[in-house]
């Protein structure tokens, strides 16, 4: 007779949650400029990320944040507010926000997204490898040549590398994907098309799941597993300026390791910091965060998830160059691009095309669909890092449509020479559709 170990670790953690119920209370008159957020909860490990990304996903602003997990129970005060700086109002977020974290709850997976659809109703792609000029146009081709219909993407790149999660659907169906034999032909000409340009062997890789993920927190994964993270050692000296300032020391009266993060501030910046030390099995016991001005401070005591501390520094140095990805990929370089148009089959392909061709690198894309409507934001740089020629984008603009493409952020540089605007431009053109895909073939 065998005996299933977990099932009875699973009776257990159910009788405890409803002995000591998780709690979670809401207070907007006790801070002038934030609601202020109690969360107790039976404590077990990556419960801090649990929480922080369900305020990620909710887009709320963390402005201040004491934390604390020693013993068995958990303990978190957060002051947030909405995008706009104001109190949290809205009763639909609240009520999200009592039924996940509250004492109905049934403890959220971390790998949950909020908006996403929780029912098998698509087909996700995964890809990594060497970022290059045009690669997400390259990817939507492959996928519209076969009939693929992207309902929702997700791209960063960071230090020379790209990773995305994509969801797609049959074309005809509406539905997820389950031909095998498509599936891996699929598969294997974004895998070729990956790898053709890639000069860090067996890194490229596709993975084609019908997991239900939480987009940012697999973004992170792959991108780490990718070691985004190595840096040149003859980086030049603006460049490591430009990092976020990340220490580790130890705390050897109590034997933790204490982490200390300062940079700029921005949205979802906690949650990048929390999944770093989440995904690389740390524990955090105690930690503070203050987000009240242009720059933030984090600070947070760990130690390994067998309760040692941070013993080397290999390990050290591995921690800060890893919470410093987690803090770069999110940071979008470049000029912000905002699209809202009617929804249909093969329109990424057709925008990231006439970018590609614009001499437009995209170095990060949201890409999502509502209702009928594509919502769809990109943020654009020069080719080869050059700076962002206005005629360029004024000529996407009156392609795509002035009305539905709108600039935000950065404006462009007005170019010397127009005869730049399509360097690239010129060697796409003349490929189509098909013979771009059958060179991968």
């Amino acid at each position: 007779m065998s005996v299933s170990f977990s099932h009875y670790y699973d009776d257990y953690d159910n009788l405890f949650r409803r002995l000591n119920p998780p709690r979670v209370v809401i207070d907007n008159e006790a801070c002038d400029n934030a609601t202020v957020m109690m969360v107790d909860y039976a404590n077990k490990h990556g419960i801090l990320l649990e929480v922080v990304q369900i305020l990620n996903d909710l887009n709320l602003i963390i402005t201040k944040a004491y934390i604390s997990s020693d013993g068995g129970w958990f303990m978190d005060v957060f002051n947030v507010t909405d995008q706009d700086g104001n109190k949290v109002t809205d009763e639909a977020v609240l009520n999200y926000i009592q039924k996940n974290l509250g004492p109905d709850s049934c403890c959220i997976s971390p790998r949950r997204s909020v908006g996403v659809k929780q029912s098998m109703d698509y087909t996700t792609i995964e890809v990594l490898g060497a970022d290059r000029p045009g690669l997400l146009s390259e990817v939507s081709a492959v996928l519209t040549h076969h009939k693929c219909n992207i309902v929702d993407a997700e791209v960063w790149t960071h230090n020379a590398r790209a990773a995305a999660v994509m969801r797609v659907t049959d074309e005809e169906t509406g539905s997820a994907i389950t031909d095998p034999h498509r599936l891996s032909l699929i598969k294997e000409l974004l895998s070729n098309l990956l790898a053709s340009c890639d000069n860090k062997k067996g890194r490229a890789k596709t993975v084609v799941t019908d997991e239900v993920t939480h987009t940012d927190r697999r973004l992170h994964q792959m991108m780490c597993s990718d070691r985004d993270y190595e840096r040149d050692p003859f980086d030049d000296d603006s460049d490591r300026r430009s990092r976020p300032n990340v220490n580790v020391v130890p705390c050897s009266e109590k034997d933790y390791s204490i982490v200390s993060i300062q940079c700029k501030d921005r949205p979802k910046l906690v949650f990048d910091a929390v999944c770093a030390l989440t995904d690389m099995e740390y524990v955090v016991f105690h930690g503070s965060i203050d987000a009240q001005g242009p720059e933030a401070y984090q600070e947070y005591y760990i130690r390994h998830a067998d309760g040692s501390p941070i013993k080397s520094d290999a390990e050290r140095q591995r921690l800060v160059q890893c919470i410093e990805a987690a803090i770069e990929r999110r940071v979008s370089e470049g000029v912000k691009l905002e699209l809202c148009t009617g929804d249909r089959f093969g329109l990424l392909s057709d925008l990231t095309r006439i970018l590609r061709e614009n001499s437009l690198d995209v170095t990060r894309a949201q890409v999502s669909t509502k209702e009928g409507k594509a919502i769809n934001t990109f943020y654009v740089r020069g080719a080869s890092r050059c700076p962002i020629d206005s005629n360029s984008i004024e000529s996407v603009r009156q392609i795509i449509g002035s009305s539905i493409l709108k600039v935000k952020g950065t404006t462009p540089i007005p170019a010397n020479s127009q005869n730049s605007r399509f360097l690239f431009g010129g060697i796409f053109k003349s490929r189509s559709f098909a013979d771009l895909v059958k060179s991968y073939c």
